[in-house]
């Protein structure tokens, strides 16, 4: 009997993982594809940001010293904005018509649903950022210090700190008829530190480093993310069931 179980306990710890991972792949896939069916919406949500620079750009005015010092500043306020519309959307194909409690009675664990969902938005995201970032060193006339690679690492790590804790809103306000209104209410406060973060290391790749300053800011982003994945992870399953 001893044997058995020593040997039966990480089988079906495999075969969970298994079962988890697949149903996060789905999950991934399935949101992709509907983005990639309606490339429209992003390529208005691309030039919803694009619109944003443009405004901070004409509201300093001609002058450039300023604009070069805050552009980081404008992409990822930018980048903030914007993605709260794409977040806005993550669970309203589930909120048809009972679609997401059919996925839970599969059962689908909620696990998957939120890092799968979660996973999507933070490339979603990320292409968002993928496409202002070089809009502004055009517009605001920057000359990058930093290694593009580095710029595109940064990204994605501010990008997963909205998209968490976006995704976790998204579910909780789904119902909400002022749903537009209340995410951001919800999400901004919350990601504030990880803005700062984001802000601070890519004015860092964009400027320059001459202290060393790039790697702390990078690790605050790291454990900002950590901290945001892992509270939602955990918090999900009870958003869900409400």
């Amino acid at each position: 009997m001893d044997w058995t179980v020593s040997f039966s306990g990480p089988g079906l710890a495999a075969a969970a993982w298994e079962g988890f991972m697949s149903q996060l792949g789905a999950i991934l896939r399935k949101d992709l594809l509907i983005e990639w069916r309606g490339k429209a919406r992003l390529l208005a949500l691309c030039c919803y940001a694009l619109t944003f620079l443009l405004l901070f750009s004409f509201a300093v005015g001609p002058d450039s010293v300023a604009l070069r010092n805050h552009a980081a500043a404008y992409v990822w306020l930018a980048v903030l904005c914007v993605s709260t519309l794409l977040l806005v959307q993550s669970f309203q194909i589930e909120t048809e018509d009972g679609a997401l409690e059919g996925l839970l009675l599969l059962p689908v664990s909620p696990g998957a649903l939120l890092f799968g969902k979660a996973i999507a938005n933070t490339l979603l995201i990320s292409a968002l950022g993928a496409f202002a970032l070089p809009v502004s060193v055009v517009l605001f006339d920057l000359s990058p210090s930093g290694s593009w690679l580095g710029l595109f690492g940064v990204l994605v790590l501010g990008a997963a700190s909205f998209a968490a804790p976006g995704t976790l809103y998204s579910a909780l306000t789904a119902r909400i008829v002022a749903q537009q209104l209340m995410l951001p209410v919800l999400l901004f406060p919350l990601v504030v530190p990880a803005v700062l973060a984001a802000v601070k290391a890519t004015s860092l790749l964009l400027e320059g480093d001459p202290m060393g300053q790039l790697s702390v800011w990078v690790s605050v982003q790291v454990c900002f993310d950590l901290i945001y994945w892992s509270l939602c992870g955990f918090l999900f399953a009870r958003v869900v069931e409400t």
